[in-house]
């Protein structure tokens, strides 16, 4: 069941009028069975996965609460994560670690063929097995109290708006407002389902669309050159942004209808002025987990700078990993990785390069050199985010360098007048963005004219309705995640 499709519009209405219909004390027990029905819309079968991960966490940390040796409290601690990341493992990278055992052995002579399994991934695994760790790890740190209330803590791990594709809440800030659903908010209803709507709009009618150009280009790298691949890859990073993004407006949304504040998981990222500032700005629920839970054990920046790199890169390489169970999108962990420790040493690596620019007195062209380099950077590395293996890379890459006779490729894609609404949403998103950024945001409507205000929602509603960016609907990009 998708957000953008109408079994979701369906299943929302209904969760939200009998939400509002029944008494306060049994709306936890809905929103429980609803998240289990939402999930289960996908695969019955594996929503014994989440009611496992769910239930070992329960188990461990009441037995953790309830335990001063430390060794024990250790020893339940690994239940937990070995259950959680060895289901992780199972059905995300057997296969792909079982394909790099076999190419690692064939290229030293010795040919076998090792099983591979036919599974499907379950969908959301890598988001909820996460938060399901961050809650045994805080309690093992005596951080927090172990839940008692199982059904509470079932619904934290599969609060449906948020459990496909996150944000990746912590046990503090969601389990409290999860026991203290409240009753019915115009203004918080209101301000919900603006962001829902402002989500489907960045998602069906911005990177849809997009999509559709992007999806020609990378299925046959080796027909398009110069200006096409460039656009494409231009494409890609804004329909990768709206895709994600929009996915997350619209959990937030959804939870704030019910009155719950889901953390924000992007802010402006296109205008970082740097990699390190772009991971304070994408997918920041995970670039905090990974600060905290992977990051920080192994040391931080302590022990020297040597250390602090070896650091990093161990991050930015499961990173990467837990993006897709593939040797490209390692290489895009390490890629931003080095980035990263370029600007530590460098004290800003790519606003050094502004600097050196001779621009050290123009803060404001420096700021903005700073944006555009860090934006360049970003989009090269989506490349090895989008294509499908090395070889692809490299013919992209090689492609790119190929001006031929300047003109852009569009054949089976996108139509002319499709291309001017495309490049037009773009912009839309980087005004909307740079408002944000000074801080105007989608609240301003609240305080606008009717005249302007509902005007605004159907024009987005119109848009979304009648101009998709392809056939049929679309599942979002991190879904596969």
């Amino acid at each position: 069941m998708l957000f953008n499709s109408l079994e979701f519009g369906i299943f929302f209405s209904t969760v939200f009028v009998l939400y509002f219909s029944i008494p306060k004390k049994y709306r936890w027990v809905l929103v429980l069975f609803s998240s289990y029905f939402f999930y289960m819309s996908w695969k019955a079968e594996y929503a014994v996965l989440i009611a496992g991960s769910t239930l070992v966490a329960y188990v461990t940390a009441l037995g953790m609460a309830g335990e001063k040796r430390r060794a024990v409290r250790r020893a339940l601690l690994s239940v937990s994560i070995l259950f959680n990341l060895g289901v992780l493992f199972f059905f995300k990278y057997a296969n792909f670690f079982s394909e790099s055992v076999q190419s690692l052995l064939q290229s030293v002579n010795v040919f076998t063929a090792l099983p591979e399994l036919e599974v499907l991934l379950p969908v959301g695994i890598s988001f909820y097995t996460f938060q399901t760790l961050a809650y045994s790890i805080d309690v093992y740190r005596g951080e927090r109290e172990p839940e008692r209330h199982l059904g509470h803590l079932a619904l934290y791990v599969s609060f449906f708006p948020q459990l496909v594709a996150g944000p990746i809440e912590r046990a503090g800030h969601l389990l409290p407002q999860l026991k203290a659903l409240g009753g019915f908010d115009y203004d918080r209803v209101v301000s919900g389902l603006r962001l829902m709507l402002w989500g489907l709009f960045k998602k069906m009618f911005i990177a849809d669309r997009l999509g559709v150009y992007v999806d020609q280009v990378f299925a046959e790298p080796g027909r398009h050159t110069g200006l096409t691949v460039a656009v494409a890859l231009y494409f890609f990073a804004f329909q990768i942004y709206c895709d994600f993004s929009g996915y997350t407006d619209i959990a937030r949304g959804a939870g704030r209808v019910f009155g719950i504040d889901l953390f924000e998981n992007f802010r402006n990222p296109y205008f970082a002025k740097g990699i390190r500032d772009f991971w304070r700005r994408w997918h920041i629920t995970l670039s905090l987990w990974f600060r905290d839970y992977v990051y920080i054990p192994l040391g931080g920046s302590r022990h020297g700078s040597g250390h602090h790199a070896f650091n990093l890169l161990v991050v930015f390489v499961v990173c990467g990993l837990w993006h897709g169970a593939s040797w490209t999108f390692v290489v895009w962990g390490i890629y931003h990785g080095t980035f990263i420790i370029f600007e530590t040493w460098a004290g800003g690596f790519l606003e050094a390069v502004a600097r050196g620019l001779g621009l050290a007195r123009l803060p404001r062209v420096r700021s903005a050199i700073a944006i555009i380099l860090t934006f360049h950077v970003t989009c090269l590395g989506w490349l090895l985010f989008r294509a499908a293996s090395f070889d692809d890379v490299g013919v992209l890459l090689s492609n790119l360098t190929v001006l031929g006779d300047g003109r852009l490729v569009i054949d089976g894609g996108l139509l002319a007048y499709q291309m001017v609404i495309a490049v037009a949403s773009i912009g839309l998103v980087v005004v909307i963005d740079a408002l944000k950024e000074s801080g105007v945001g989608l609240e301003r409507l609240t305080v606008t004219p009717i005249w302007v205000r509902w005007p605004a929602y159907f024009a987005a509603v119109f848009a979304i309705l009648m101009m998709p960016g392809g056939e049929g609907v679309k599942a979002f990009i991190y879904f596969q995640f």
